[in-house]
């Protein structure tokens, strides 16, 4: 496929996401080469990014910081060269748990009822009105790096510093634990929900990269109705950040049925256990399809 040029996959960095973007990267160069794209590995943590300048399209499966976060997308802005997914304002509020929650609730989707934590907090106040369970996650990692269950009184605080360890901003999540769904977004297409039942407490960093056991169901279990009007909300809540390309929201779902969006993420993993290549093949992408598709979409601004 010449026509996408000469194609820079970034993977690697530096971030605590780094062996799960190895892992994601390393299949979608593979992917792309097969399909005939002259496809290129580039791992900033070892190049520097100015070699990126012989390049005519970049392919993000950076995760996390400086990747993630919309500072790799401000220096290919300032390249001149297109690539994968959001912007750069999209890519940093979307990194952000916090500020994503503050816009969703302004446009008035639904999202859980949340704190901000410092070490100055009332944590007992928080965990009365919050309840327990609850969560506890840094608010600019992803993958559940540094996410705590809280399910004993008294063990916010602890949680707190546990994850203050991995981000200045430290947010505290109420708990709604019947159901966890996500919704792939391609172009201007919201993908079949996939419902995520792990065989872990929750869904952590073990659920979804190092176990077999976790389950996925697509078709979900939503009434056909109920999947159409969540998945119109998933592509405004995308939207609503800005967000564009590709890309992935999370809901959760109470036991009356009522939705709650948790995030977005705006570069997906993309390995064997990810779920927007899930979500294509249920909507008849084969992952090949897929990462041509994700590359046909590159752009700028």
């Amino acid at each position: 496929m010449s026509d996408f040029g000469k194609v820079a996959v970034l993977f690697g960095g530096d971030s605590a996401e780094r062996e799960v973007s190895l892992h994601s990267g390393s299949r979608v160069l593979d992917a792309l080469q097969r399909q005939g794209v002259d496809a290129h590995a580039f791992d900033p943590a070892e190049r520097k990014l100015g070699d990126l300048a012989v390049f005519d399209r970049v392919f993000v499966m950076l995760h996390g910081r400086h990747g993630e976060d919309g500072t790799i997308q401000g220096v290919l802005e300032l390249m001149g060269i297109p690539y994968t997914g959001s912007g750069v304002m999209a890519s940093a509020v979307g990194m952000d748990k916090w500020r994503t929650k503050l816009l969703w609730r302004s446009v008035g989707l639904p999202v859980p009822d949340f704190a901000m934590l410092d070490q100055d907090s009332d944590f007992a106040a928080i965990e009365a009105r919050l309840g327990l369970p609850l969560f506890v996650k840094p608010a600019c990692e992803g993958s559940s790096i540094g996410v705590i269950k809280v399910s004993e009184s008294g063990r916010l605080r602890e949680a707190y510093a546990e994850a203050a360890r991995h981000d200045s901003l430290v947010i505290a999540e109420r708990g709604i634990v019947e159901g966890e769904y996500t919704v792939a977004i391609l172009g201007d297409e919201a993908l079949p929900i996939i419902r995520i039942v792990p065989s872990t407490d929750f869904y952590d960093y073990e659920a979804k990269y190092l176990r077999e056991d976790t389950r996925y169901l697509c078709p979900c279990d939503l009434p056909e109705a109920r999947e159409r009007e969540l998945r119109a909300q998933s592509l405004e809540a995308f939207r609503v950040l800005g967000c564009r390309g590709w890309g992935r929201v999370d809901f959760l779902m109470d036991g009356q049925g009522n939705a709650y969006f948790l995030e977005v993420n705006t570069s997906p993993g993309m390995t064997d256990h990810s779920l927007v290549p899930m979500a294509a093949r249920a909507a008849g992408l084969s992952y090949e399809q897929l990462v041509v598709r994700v590359l046909s979409l590159a752009t700028l601004g």
